[in-house]
């Protein structure tokens, strides 16, 4: 596993060096597979970023835009991930409205939601029942609990191994979330993680030897590139 980690100064400069490499695969991505793909994650973390990419003048029509994850609330709803990152970025640059691919949040149940982006991403991918495509960057972050987009400890969204697309559950708050299979198939996945809240997760996440259903973010182990960014106050005591 070609596994990087990366302790930055600061939050400022953990956005920069993001910035840096998502910049750096854009172009290649579109050289080789026609367009570049992006799944997002939520938090407060990734939001200067969204800002920074927002700034940039990049071939949009050839970038398409997903998300790790979701909640399970109507699109305008000040808990929406997707809000976020349109108000910090989508609707400010000049995207295709088809090249958002957002996660359905509308239909009665979350199970029904998810198999419909499932299919969705099926289409988009043109990939077949069972196999994996490979997002070029999946953006994530990381809860004190060792989380990661709605993949929380001790649930079932844990064991779902043959699925894009499930249904993540925290307490009664209900999420759509891609399936660590499927984050794992990705060209590159970069984790974002800051604040000192952090180190007790990480410390177990970086251990030699630790329950991946007690710390999900251990679990995601992709076959091509795996990037850690930490902050100074999250990974100061992480021996890399």
């Amino acid at each position: 596993m070609n596994k990087k980690v990366e302790v930055l100064p600061d939050k400022n400069a953990l956005v920069e060096r993001a910035l840096l490499l998502i910049l750096s695969k854009v172009e290649p991505s579109i050289q080789q597979r026609g367009r570049f793909t992006i799944a997002l994650s939520g938090g407060s973390t990734p939001k200067p970023l969204y800002e920074a990419l927002s700034q940039k003048k990049l071939p949009w029509d050839k970038i398409h835009v997903l998300w790790g994850d979701e909640r399970y609330v109507a699109p305008d709803h000040p808990d929406s991930n997707q809000l976020m990152a349109r108000n910090a970025w989508l609707d400010k640059v000049d995207i295709p409205a088809e090249n958002i691919h957002a996660m359905p949040t509308d239909a009665a149940e979350p199970s029904q939601a998810a198999q419909q982006y499932e299919q969705h991403l099926q289409e988009l991918f043109n990939s077949s029942q069972g196999e994996f495509p490979a997002i070029d960057v999946i953006l994530l972050g990381m809860g004190d609990d060792a989380h990661t987009a709605s993949l929380f400890p001790n649930t079932e969204a844990l064991k779902v191994t043959d699925k894009l697309i499930t249904v993540g559950n925290k307490d009664s708050s209900v999420r759509l979330t891609f399936t660590y299979p499927f984050i794992n198939a990705a060209e590159c996945v970069i984790f974002l993680v800051s604040g000192e809240n952090k180190r007790p997760a990480l410390a177990q996440v970086f251990a030699p030897t630790a329950s991946e259903t007690i710390y999900p973010s251990r679990l995601i182990q992709p076959q091509k590139e795996l990037w850690w960014l930490l902050d100074e106050a999250a990974g100061a005591e992480i021996k890399i």
